[in-house]
């Protein structure tokens, strides 16, 4: 007689979902819904043992869900990244094919510079059965003009969003075209794009804004007073350098 094929489960959900800059109510009804009925919830484990900040955000959401803390280095090494990634997407793999569904928490929108893009690309490629959607949130720019109580872009304006890593003299160029530009992570450079900024006769219309939406948040205006500052991993400056009248 011939036995029974083992039973196997089905395989879970991986879903992506964006949570917003750092304020807990910046968070989707269907993302919240999704992250409240998930067995498993991940998110990028914290520096020296402190919660990380898509963590903190969702706390006040959780309830006994089981928590995935991943690794994701800061570091530039190539081959460190790939490693940690791959580690990562293993873990995840690990509750999918027990038939859990996993959340990852990401600050911000997904797609925007997140790092679930990382993970969701090395579990696709190890694992191709592995099922994933994503849910989009609010992105820091978004929640930055808010603070500021303007908007991002009117009329026919042309914006730019900058990465970390920008040089003042790429800046320096797309302003030339550019009428609203985004700089993220400005800390590093802040000093160098204050003096181009006050070459420029810019400062007057360019603003710092520090931790958008969380209790720490702060906005540096007008900037003609801050010629030096010291800021944080999560500051962003917003540059209106074009013609449109703001509404």
């Amino acid at each position: 007689m011939a036995s029974n094929p083992p039973h196997v489960s089905a395989l879970g959900t991986l879903t992506g979902i964006g949570v917003g800059p750092g304020d807990p109510d910046l968070i989707t009804l269907k993302a919240l819904k999704c992250l409240q009925s998930a067995n498993v919830v991940a998110f990028p484990q914290g520096r020296s043992g402190r919660p990380g900040l898509a963590q903190t955000i969702i706390a006040p959401h959780l309830d006994q869900q089981q928590l995935l803390p991943l690794d994701f280095p800061y570091i530039f090494d190539p081959d460190q990244l790939t490693s940690a990634w791959q580690q990562a997407g293993d873990r995840v793999w690990q509750c999918l094919s027990q038939g859990q569904n996993v959340v990852f928490a990401c600050e911000g929108d997904l797609s925007f510079y997140g790092t679930f893009n990382y993970l969701a690309l090395s579990l696709e490629r190890r694992y191709p059965a592995a099922q994933i959607t994503r849910i989009p949130g609010i992105c820091s720019p978004m929640a930055a003009v808010s603070a500021l109580g303007l908007p991002l872009t009117v009329q026919s304006d042309k914006l730019v969003v900058l990465p970390a890593l920008y040089t003042v003299n790429e800046l320096n160029a797309i302003l030339n075209w550019a009428d609203v530009v985004v700089l993220l992570k400005v800390g590093s450079v802040y000093n160098q794009i204050w003096q181009l900024l006050h070459q420029r006769r810019l400062l007057e219309h360019s603003w710092v804004i520090v931790n958008a939406t969380q209790p720490t948040q702060i906005v540096y205006r007008p900037l003609t007073t801050y010629p030096c500052l010291e800021l944080p991993y999560f500051s962003l400056m917003v540059i209106r350098s074009g013609a449109n009248p703001l509404p």
